[in-house]
């Protein structure tokens, strides 16, 4: 198994992808958190971070047929300048800290952006370029263990945006982003052959559950569907908290 994983826990590791990938073909974000969150309770969660990088990028390109008349191009360049930025120092950052350390660091950020997109923060004004630049360098911090886009999806919603630009731009930034951190990955020695042979047992399972979740066949309204999986993740990143404290 790849990272020396058990069975079990190749199993649990193979139920987390495909439901990941089922949020995130519905809501548009939450599948790299729920991935690295879920893998924090039986591997080093920086194990998974490539993985979630190549498998978001395979879902950007699913969906891209039918978004791209809906993505805000503007705000993606002021993104991915913003990441640009940002990816280095997280990268290293990242990198340097302990197993325990690293997992603790990322089930506390996922709790934090957790508690940001569940109570509702609203901005009382459109943010301007510099706003959605910052929005980037957060971004690429966070992608340092491959979250990259929970600060965004926090920022976008914090604003009437509609939801299908929501979506449609988080789609065209994500890929974006995963190419100029796939080098750096594999400088830090965060992406290995270990991690495109875990991908490649992922396909499957990512290109079925980002498949039924973008064709809703899910009996659930999007805003309570959205309430479950911030809900979930934040029960899973206490866990990892928790796992990483004891």
């Amino acid at each position: 198994m790849p990272f020396d994983l058990s069975l079990a826990g190749a199993a649990w590791l193979a139920f987390a992808v495909f439901g990941a990938a089922l949020v995130r073909g519905y809501s548009g974000f939450g599948f790299s958190a729920l991935v690295v969150a879920g893998s924090a309770l039986v591997t080093n969660p920086l194990n998974l971070v490539a993985v979630v990088m190549l498998c978001e990028m395979v879902m950007s390109l699913q969906a891209w047929r039918g978004l791209r008349c809906q993505i805000d191009w503007r705000v993606v360049r002021l993104l991915m300048a913003g990441a640009v930025i940002g990816l280095p120092p997280g990268l290293w950052l990242l990198v340097s800290l302990s197993e325990d350390a690293a997992r603790a660091a990322i089930s506390g950020f996922i709790l934090a952006m957790c508690l940001v997109l569940g109570f509702g923060w609203r901005m009382r004004a459109a943010p301007g370029g510099w706003a959605v630049f910052a929005a980037g360098m957060a971004s690429g911090a966070a992608n340092a263990p491959g979250m990259g886009g929970l600060p965004v999806a926090a920022f976008f919603a914090a604003q009437p945006i509609p939801a299908g630009v929501f979506r449609a731009t988080l789609v065209a930034f994500f890929p974006l982003l995963d190419l100029y951190s796939a080098p750096l990955y594999w400088l830090s020695g965060l992406l290995t052959w270990q991690s495109v042979y875990a991908t490649l047992f992922a396909l499957p399972l990512i290109a079925l559950g980002n498949h039924l979740g973008s064709r809703r066949f899910l009996a659930a309204d999007p805003k309570e569907f959205r309430r479950f999986a911030i809900g979930l993740l934040a029960v899973l990143s206490t866990m990892g908290l928790v796992k990483a404290l004891i």
